[in-house]
């Protein structure tokens, strides 16, 4: 298990949150976390069931050269200003914040601009975050309620090549789990510039035949923007568990809300004229407000002959959301803020059987699985004026409900050749209720994806991969029943389909024959039939056309020491749509280059640090490329001490070296007051935060 790393720190809070004292007990076979664990170490042993080969490779193995496990102990090492860059561990991956720090992050992945989630699937503890036919965009993924701390490890599949992951995973998924028990409680402070105070109180203790867990978070932000964050964000963790990972049972409850105001992106003309400053707003009400609660379960049990696993979920969630993105264009009296609404219950069932046997006498793995989600939503979208509505653009009340059925069958058919062969059957269906009758509507769609991979090796600690498969994402429900123009009645409008095919392989090799050295090379291609856009004036994303990508992907650790260890992840990617247009085929937001180059120092007391680089590329802004964004390049750093006692003092520091550079671009019309009605075509950006401080005094006991 995970050791509870906290080396990861963010800031201060007055009112910390005590939970329940005494360590839990410890299950046989079972390593509990430790609050101040090695600094660089990664003991957890994954539960994967997997049929191997005999392996000469250090850890464990993978059946894609781009497939990575990521400790909670490593994951905690790198200095992060907001939840979600923990994820940014996933090589190739960038994840920023364009407006307020309660909306979900932008993502990067693969050449992709994910917007908020679309192509890139998250999960936490076997529940998903993407949420489907969403107020703000499809996939839209918050990962703001989670509590880095926790983490007991991630899993990073890319491509479209698993049969076990479904909606949102072309690009890639990311399977986070948080830790069952905590070998010692912990209370840590952390404050830091620009008003930022964070409070986290966690611990373990037994309780009946388990252990029961529990964590609490506070966090303040201001930010350095002329109209302050005000962030206010709350989280609660709760869990009770018995047994292992393997072999055993957990019951969670999550409780988060959030709400804060936001600079968003700003047109480049009102910086460049003195009217604006980097931190200004142009809109100083726009932000919005968050609440996630849900309950979750998870079965396991597993012998040598195979494993079974179940996992339930229920949840509830509500967003609001207030943007401005083009100022005064559509009204030149009020404004064109609107509102956003998303308010909805889900629920949903995973299940897997796996059975080891031998096939024509070679052992042989079969997995028979199925994931079922119901989401019932109610979803607005609203004119409105510093928060207050005067129109009503739609509303509707969606039932959106999918099944997934999954075979994978893996032969070890000799030492040096794994075979794994796949396919899923994915069932969505659709029932739109929206204001205007026009618009509602029943939809389904059904989706087979086949998908392969193969191993070979190790030769001399070295594996060739290959792999291949077909994938899919969702569109929104009410784009695939839509007739008409909310806005506009009497303009027609065209439907979209309920389901879009994706298709990727994947050639790959990984080698660990130096000592020490972790590297692995991946060359990939993903097409799609439809790309999901953003689009700026609209504030969500659209069906668009097909796309094509080609990429490689180098990824390295290196660990010379127990003490020491440096990583470099490279990623270039041409993305460009497949189809003619006299617009032109570059891909708005796909960014060409992804890098990222860390440093991490120290031990299980003593010193210890970390520097991170991290690199996204130019992307093209619109279509004809005549307009492309610049690098985005940061550096962050970390540097503390850990005494015998289990007192722990750490500072990070974020954009050391003030790059004055965009966490995000866009590129569209927009009308400040005094331009013309038609408005102005620019490019919008959001800053990256000046240099910040944050200071985190922890104890564990």
């Amino acid at each position: 298990m995970h050791n509870l790393q906290l080396v990861h720190t963010k800031p201060l809070l007055c009112a910390i949150l005590l939970v329940a004292g005494g360590a839990a007990k410890a299950q046989a076979q079972t390593q509990t976390p430790d609050p101040f664990g090695p600094g660089t170490g990664a003991s957890t042993v994954l539960p994967a069931i997997t049929v191997t080969a005999p392996r000469s490779l250090e850890s464990e193995p993978t059946d894609a050269a781009s497939e990575k496990r990521i400790s909670g102990e490593t994951l905690n090492t790198r200095p992060i200003e907001r939840p979600g860059e923990v994820l940014e561990a996933a090589p190739g991956l960038i994840v920023t914040q364009h407006s307020g720090e309660g909306k979900a992050n932008q993502y990067f992945l693969r050449g992709m601009n994910l917007d908020h989630g679309t192509d890139l699937a998250i999960w936490l503890d076997g529940m998903p975050i993407n949420m489907r036919t969403h107020g703000h965009g499809q996939g839209y993924a918050d990962i703001n309620f989670l509590i880095p701390e926790l983490l007991e490890q991630m899993i990073v599949k890319k491509g479209p090549y698993w049969a076990e992951e479904s909606d949102f995973a072309s690009a890639g998924s990311l399977r986070l789990a948080y830790a069952n028990r905590l070998e010692r409680n912990v209370v840590l402070a952390t404050g830091g510039s620009f008003g930022y105070w964070r409070g986290l109180a966690a611990g373990s203790m037994a309780f009946g035949q388990g252990a029961l867990t529990a964590a609490g978070e506070v966090v303040f932000y201001d930010g350095p923007w002329q109209a302050s964050d005000a962030l206010r964000k709350f989280n609660a963790f709760l869990r009770y568990s018995e047994g292992t990972r393997d072999n055993g049972l957990s019951v969670t409850a999550l409780a988060y809300t959030n709400s804060w105001h936001s600079t968003d992106q700003i047109p480049v003309r009102a910086v460049y004229d003195g009217s604006l400053s980097r931190f200004g707003a142009v809109d100083q009400t726009d932000g919005g407000d968050t609440q996630r609660y849900s309950l979750s379960m998870r079965w396991s049990q597993s012998d040598d002959r195979g494993a079974s696993l179940v996992e339930a979920y229920g949840v509830y969630s509500t967003l609001n959301l207030f943007n401005n993105f083009t100022f005064f264009l559509d009204n030149p009296d009020q404004g064109d803020q609107f509102q956003q609404t998303d308010k909805r219950k889900m629920l949903g069932l995973n299940a897997s059987h796996s059975i080891r046997h031998k096939l024509a006498g070679f052992n042989s793995e079969t997995t028979l699985g199925t994931q079922i989600r119901y989401d019932d939503i109610g979803v607005g979208l609203f004119n409105t004026f510093q928060r207050t509505a005067y129109n009503t653009v739609r509303y509707d009340q969606v039932s959106e409900t999918s099944v997934g059925i999954y075979l994978k069958s893996t032969t070890a058919w000799t030492d040096w050749l794994k075979v794994t062969l796949g396919v899923r059957g994915d069932l969505f269906m659709a029932s739109v209720a929206s204001d205007n009758p026009a618009n509602s509507g029943y939809t389904s769609a059904f989706l087979a994806s086949p998908k392969a991979g193969v191993v070979f090796g190790p030769f001399d600690k070295t594996e060739f991969f290959l792999n291949g498969g077909f994938g899919y994402h969702s569109n929104d429900a009410r784009g695939a029943v839509i007739t008409v123009n909310p806005a506009d009645p009497s303009t027609p409008a065209d439907a979209v389909p309920l389901l879009v095919q994706s298709k990727g392989a994947e050639v790959g090799v990984r080698s660990q024959a130096i000592k020490g050295w972790d590297t692995s090379l991946a060359v990939f291609l993903l097409d799609f039939n439809s790309e999901l856009v953003f689009v700026g004036d609209a504030g969500t994303t659209e069906a668009s056309r097909p796309s094509r990508r080609i990429g490689v992907e180098w990824t390295n650790s290196y660990r010379p020491t127990s003490w020491a260890s440096f990583d470099l992840d490279l990623a270039f990617t041409q993305a460009r749509f497949t189809d003619y247009s006299p617009d032109g085929n570059f891909i708005p937001g796909a960014p060409d280059f992804v890098g990222s180059a860390g440093i991490t120092l120290g031990a299980d007391t003593g010193w210890f640090g970390a520097l991170r680089l991290r690199s996204l590329g130019p992307r093209p802004l619109i279509s004809d490329g005549s307009v492309w964004s610049s690098f985005t390049t940061t550096l962050n750093g970390r540097v503390g001490y850990v005494f015998e006692s289990g007192i722990k003092v750490n500072l990070d520091v974020f954009n050391i070296l003030n790059t004055q550079a965009s966490q995000i671009d866009y590129f569209y019309v927009s009308r400040l007051p005094g331009e013309p009605l038609e408005g102005v075509a620019d490019r919008h950006f959001h800053p990256v935060e000046p240099t910040a401080f944050r200071l985190t005094l922890a104890k564990a006991f």
